[in-house]
């Protein structure tokens, strides 16, 4: 059964909704009721930002594919539950920050190599010099986003590579927005102390 916006009015919301955001809710209460049609379209309108700032994030394609996974059986599980006291994409991207951290720390615990995943690696053949050098400058850039600290590395994807709001980074940092901006300002000098060669 299609999930129509009128849907929301059954939703006492406190959250101002754009038509995005009217979306989303309205999907999530399709999603709610076991709406497979419903839970199928929000993936893929969210899919690929979730997918970006995970493998981002952890620097490997293949563990990202896993996390963002759980992350939608996380939405599809809390589907019932779910209030809408923020915006969906705060919400989601919350989910995806505890299982990224999470899985920082396992890897830390563990003491795997933070190498970069070979396939986030440049697969053309890097015949001429400057090609050469755009992927090792693309590799370096990568690895010096991964060697930030947890909050200071998400806040720098989200904004950097979603755009997201710094309102929207507070919330799922749970931060203010002026701890966000000097977060987001430490992880810009260290990025550039890092990068000094490639600048």
């Amino acid at each position: 059964m299609p999930i129509h916006e009128a849907t929301l009015s059954a939703l006492s919301s406190p959250v101002p909704i754009d038509s995005e955001n009217a979306r989303d809710l309205a999907l999530m209460q399709g999603v709610a009721t076991g709406s497979e049609e419903a839970m199928r379209e929000l993936v893929e309108r969210h899919q690929n930002r979730v997918f970006g700032t995970i493998v981002r994030m952890l620097g490997s394609e293949r563990e990202a594919e896993d996390l963002a996974q759980q992350v939608f059986v996380r939405v599809w599980k809390s589907a019932p539950r779910y209030q809408p006291t923020a915006k969906f994409t705060t919400w989601l991207y919350t989910i995806v920050r505890h299982l990224v951290f999470n899985e920082s720390r396992r890897r830390e615990k563990s003491s795997l190599s933070d190498e970069l995943d070979d396939s986030l690696h440049d697969e053309r053949q890097p015949s001429p010099a400057d090609d050469l050098l755009a992927s090792e400058k693309m590799q370096a850039i990568q690895a010096a986003i991964e060697a930030l600290p947890e909050q200071q590395r998400l806040a720098v994807i989200m904004r950097r590579y979603d755009d997201v709001p710094y309102e929207e980074i507070a919330a799922v940092l749970k931060q203010t927005v002026p701890g966000v901006k000097s977060l987001l300002f430490r992880a810009r000098q260290t990025l550039r102390e890092s990068l000094t060669r490639y600048l």
